[in-house]
């Protein structure tokens, strides 16, 4: 017998169990993706299934007990490995060139320097690490202790802002389903005041482009909610503005509801459900959100706290937009689940603090 015969077998048997389980955390995944997919929890459930994927996929790769695969595949995942680690080394250094890509080509906001500000804090962490480093032993060991605590509140966030990617991921994917009564456009800032932007123009090109599809597949015209308010800054409602643009390209007038009214994205949905439940007249109706692809998670987010049973479809953006972009659409669901993170930051502040004074009481106790 090989002397590797019940090495074989036992990976064999593993693959079997293994891979029922990966199955029906595919299927648990899926079924609450697909009947809430504005959840966090959606990217918990995924990443548990990919974890198994990626475990039955190795099982699989090791079991044919074939050399020469087994060494291409070890290679090709060592391969990917380090080009992951490679991109979270040089982090800032990214951060920096899309910094300056974004200074060239976009106004010199602050909304628009976020990954400039991100880089800097990172030099700066990486700086202050290198140094206490070099200083931990001169320093109290309360203190020492005290700053341990940091790296797992960074570690919290860091799988904060992991799960908000995927689900922002996932998100892109959901199934279209082409029988809306109503599509609502979320509306963005005007240049000049009354001019819709390229950003802006993506959105309104992409509720159109669904709606022109679905009447090409032989079913009835949605009405179009045009949704934003008018700004300090700008000569007309960002309704108006682009109700206008989408007149000019060819949208049928008689298909244009403006809500004129909203100053953020939770009234976007709010008011515009409002405006739907009293067209439809009690009758039922399947609505479609419209923003960019970074926004559209977060929309979600807010279309279910406004009780509207609506789901996106997001518009291109720009590559180098992106990052800027998911930092603050990031911050601002971390901020709708405030109280949620601030009690995980706070129990590790807590078990920080005891085991400070357990340092403490231990260096007096030896002295």
């Amino acid at each position: 017998m090989n002397e590797l015969t019940p090495y074989m077998n036992a990976l064999q048997k593993f693959s079997i169990y293994g891979g029922i389980a990966t199955v029906v955390l595919l299927g648990f995944f899926l079924l609450l993706w697909l009947r809430e997919p504005r959840r966090l929890i959606n990217g918990i459930t995924f990443t548990i299934f990919f974890i198994s994927f990626l475990t039955e996929l190795a099982v699989l790769i090791f079991s044919t007990n074939n050399l020469p695969f087994i060494t291409i595949m070890g290679i090709l995942f060592l391969f990917i490995l380090g080009i992951i680690s490679v991109t979270m080394l040089f982090m800032w250094a990214l951060l920096l060139w899309n910094a300056i890509v974004v200074w060239k080509r976009e106004s010199h906001n602050l909304s628009n320097m976020l990954t400039l500000f991100l880089a800097i804090f990172l030099i700066a962490l990486w700086i202050i690490n290198a140094m206490m480093a070099s200083r931990a032993r001169f320093l109290p060991n309360w203190f020492n202790t005290l700053i341990s605590g940091l790296p797992f509140i960074g570690a919290y966030l860091m799988l904060c802002s992991y799960n908000f990617l995927v689900n922002v991921f996932l998100y892109q994917f959901l199934p279209r389903r082409y029988k809306a009564n109503y599509l609502i456009v979320l509306g963005a800032g005007l240049i000049n005041g009354d001019t819709v932007s390229k950003l802006l123009g993506n959105r309104i090109d992409a509720a159109m482009k669904f709606a022109n599809k679905q009447i090409r597949k032989g079913r009835p015209a949605p009405k179009i909610i045009f949704s934003g308010g008018q700004g300090p800054d700008e000569k007309l409602s960002e309704a108006q503005a682009m109700a206008d643009y989408a007149i000019e390209h060819g949208w049928d007038q008689d298909l244009v509801i403006l809500e004129d009214k909203s100053r953020n994205t939770l009234q976007n949905m709010q008011f515009s459900k409002a405006i739907i439940q009293k067209d439809a007249g009690g009758n039922a109706s399947y609505t479609k959100f419209f923003s960019n692809n970074y926004h559209i998670f977060r929309a979600g987010l807010y279309a279910k706290m406004a009780g509207l049973a609506a789901n996106g479809v997001g518009a291109p953006t720009r590559f180098y937009f992106l990052p800027n972009a998911l930092i603050r659409e990031f911050v601002a669901v971390f901020l709708i689940n405030k109280k949620r993170h601030l009690i995980f930051i706070g129990l590790i502040l807590l078990l920080t603090l005891f085991m400070v004074a357990i340092t403490i009481y231990t260096d007096i106790v030896a002295h």
